[in-house]
């Protein structure tokens, strides 16, 4: 299989995989070009990081259990881990959320059933938002191009109004534009513009987002 390369990114590009200059040579061991040791090693996380994770995985399984319609009791959860929550936000019980202080959801909002907010990084989701049934918001990647591939915390914005659509995966450091929409099942690795409707894998814009009707 021919090695693979990763361009650098210009400003606002997450770069391109396309073959090696030198395609057709056999690909060294990965033991020669990665040190996951090292990866190991490092330190990711603060002992106040850390503490709070325990806290958070201790309590999730309460999160979980509370019935569908007690959306206020999961708010203050969530906010009792330093999470910014606007007012009348749905989220439902079983929606995974990694670490809640790097979450951000505007009034009205709603994130559906079996959700993923991968929160490494921050991840703000602007007022009147609707996160379908089993999105994946993934603000965390690793740096490929270092032998210890260090875990690297990119932000995720979604802006007001926006529909990231079911099963719906959005990548690290991407943002959605204001009133953009994320077909089912798209692969979004670079940014939606505002009041747009972007799809597939990797998605692009298939079209404009009519203003709906009063």
């Amino acid at each position: 299989m021919a090695e693979v390369w990763r361009r650098p990114a210009a400003h606002g590009d997450h770069g391109m995989i396309g073959k090696h200059p030198s395609a057709g040579a056999a690909p060294p061991k990965a033991a020669a070009v990665l040190d996951i040791a090292a990866n190991r090693r490092a330190r990711k996380w603060s002992r106040l990081e850390l503490l709070g994770r325990l806290a958070w995985e201790l309590a999730y399984p309460v999160f979980r259990l509370t019935p569908r319609f007690l959306w206020g009791s999961r708010r203050l959860m969530l906010r009792c881990f330093g999470a910014r929550i606007g007012s009348d936000v749905h989220i439902y019980p079983n929606v995974k959320i990694t670490i809640p202080w790097n979450l951000e959801i505007g009034d009205f909002s709603a994130v559906g059933d079996g959700a993923t907010l991968y929160s490494l990084g921050r991840i703000s989701i602007g007022p009147q938002v609707t996160i379908s049934q089993g999105a994946h918001l993934c603000a965390g990647t690793h740096d490929y191009l270092r032998a210890e591939f260090p875990l690297v915390k990119r932000p995720i914005a979604v802006g007001a109004g926006a529909w990231v659509c079911a099963d719906a995966f959005v990548g690290p450091g991407v943002s959605v534009g204001d009133y953009a929409i994320v077909a089912a099942r798209a692969v979004l690795v670079r940014d939606a513009p505002a009041w747009t409707i972007v799809g597939g894998n990797p998605a692009k814009v298939v079209g404009p987002r009519r203003p709906p009707e009063a």
